[in-house]
């Protein structure tokens, strides 16, 4: 009985551990900037691709193309990351978090092909190329040139 209530078949325990802990590691380091996709999006994004993914892979037969669930989750995804971008006095807003999106369902797609560590690690990876770009446009006034310019006082840094 109680093994019937813990059950989450065709998924697995580790799996959405995977995924929600993925979605927080990336999530965090929106969520610390105020950034739209924070921590309870990012990890709910990466553990429904996760679901997607796993279930399509649990009732695959011999007739049947699970990868075309892939191709589905990708299209979603991408639909969903438009909707975070907005275009304000010529320049473009949400492409980060529109990526972050993406790289998300990425990870989730990962973790449902049972490649829980490897998920992890790409979103670990995720983490330090967000950060680490960061710290480069931080660091040298010719990357914080055009959109990627910082504001000041209401003037913008980088485009004298």
């Amino acid at each position: 009985m109680i093994e019937e209530l813990l059950s989450v078949e065709p998924l697995s325990w580790l799996g959405l551990l995977s995924a929600m802990l993925s979605g927080a590691i990336i999530g965090l380091e929106r969520q610390m900037l105020g950034k739209p996709v924070g921590i309870r999006t990012s990890m709910l994004i990466c553990v429904g691709t996760y679901i997607f993914i796993a279930t399509s892979n649990s009732v695959a037969t011999g007739v049947t193309d699970p990868s075309r669930v892939i191709g589905q989750v990708v299209t979603g995804i991408g639909f969903l990351g438009a909707g975070v971008m907005l275009s304000r006095d010529g320049f473009v807003y949400g492409v980060t978090s529109a990526s972050a999106i993406w790289i998300l369902a990425a990870v989730g797609v990962v973790i449902g092909s049972e490649r829980y560590l490897t998920g992890i690690k790409l979103a670990v990876l995720a983490v330090v190329i967000l950060v680490g770009v960061d710290m480069l446009e931080n660091s040298f006034k010719a990357m914080r040139r055009g959109v990627h310019a910082k504001f000041s006082s209401g003037k913008q840094e980088g485009n004298e």
